[in-house]
């Protein structure tokens, strides 16, 4: 039902934009309103979102660790799983944040029975770390691509990322490799979802929608470049228009562009409110971008208020003849 709820409520977007293109001839309001709308509040909700995170107190150092911690000088360290220098933060982060180390490290759980009885047994499970690779990759590297619909010249890295990604050319236009992969991402794990049953369990309506999203947008891009033909050079003129900020509507730009644009604003507009915001939070976890050094330098908590203490010499000070008539003994005559 969750997932379903998520399938319809992508079908209904692409509707609105179908409607109110084809229909209402809102080129304007799909092309230029919406657009920037979703970029202010893109930008706006990230920012909010990580100032808002920097300004949580960490009052404790508190890294994730798995290695080794830097001990006797016979004892070898675990560098990277368990830095103490700012150098082995930053080689732990990049690999975190590259090749998503601790995904790597991700094990599946079961209950097997047996001729003992039920026995829990745990294994390796490489393929989600697989899949998230794959598609982040991809995803970063068909942004990359796109660059060349807002930069006028294209730069030389946006060219090179460009043939590299073509370099299969069956037919015209060229295949590229990471819209295949990366539709083939998103549908594994969509299915991880429905048919692993813990993860299924454990899936929300904001687990399936972004997923749709991002497979529906990857979908109408491809559907525009192999099926539906549309005029590149307006595109660009649109494009270049929103960055400049002299926006202005091409004519000949077919239904299906004003769709998958309409349903990337969506997704812009929905990142700062989902979990989608990993993107950001990664680099503000404490759990991986601390230093595990508390053996070598005492950490005192800056968030601490400055407190009068009521010691016990003042506490005589002020009750002392009343403990003297009490019989209670005093330090100080």
């Amino acid at each position: 039902m969750k997932a379903l709820l998520s399938f319809l409520a992508v079908i209904v977007l692409i509707l609105i934009a179908t409607l109110g293109v084809d229909v209402a001839n809102l080129h304007f309001l799909f092309g230029i309103i919406i657009p920037y709308l979703a970029f202010v509040m893109f930008v706006g909700g990230f920012v909010y979102r990580v100032l808002k995170w920097g300004r949580s107190p960490v009052p404790f150092r508190i890294p994730t660790t798995c290695g080794q911690q830097k001990s006797l000088p016979w004892i070898k360290q675990a560098k990277i799983e368990n830095p103490t220098t700012s150098l082995g933060v930053v080689v732990r982060m990049a690999s975190e944040i590259f090749f998503f180390r601790s995904l790597f490290r991700n094990t599946k759980t079961e209950l097997r029975v047996g001729a003992d009885g039920p026995k829990l047994s745990y294994g390796s499970a490489k393929w989600l770390w697989v899949g998230s690779l794959v598609f982040h990759w991809s995803f970063l590297i068909i942004i990359v691509r796109h660059l060349r619909f807002f930069l006028e010249p294209v730069p030389y890295f946006v060219q090179i990322a460009d043939s590299i990604d073509g370099m299969l050319q069956i037919g015209l236009p060229p295949i590229y490799l990471t819209d295949l992969f990366f539709l083939l991402a998103v549908t594994f794990l969509f299915l991880r979802r429905i048919v692993i049953p813990q993860v299924k369990y454990i899936s929300l309506a904001a687990d399936y929608f972004p997923l749709f999203m991002i497979m529906s947008i990857a979908i109408s891009g491809m559907l525009m470049r192999y099926y539906y033909r549309i005029d590149i050079v307006a595109v660009k003129e649109l494009a270049l228009g929103l960055v400049q900020l002299h926006p202005v509507i091409p004519a000949g730009i077919g239904a299906i562009f004003y769709i998958h644009l309409f349903l990337i604003c969506t997704l812009f507009a929905y990142f700062p409110t989902s979990k989608l915001m990993h993107m950001g939070g990664i680099f503000l976890s404490p759990t991986r971008n601390m230093k595990n050094n508390n053996r070598m330098v005492r950490h005192i908590n800056p968030w601490n208020p400055e407190l009068e203490y009521h010691t016990y010499e003042h506490y005589e000070d002020e009750f002392r003849e009343k403990m003297k008539k009490a019989g209670i003994p005093v330090e100080k005559e």
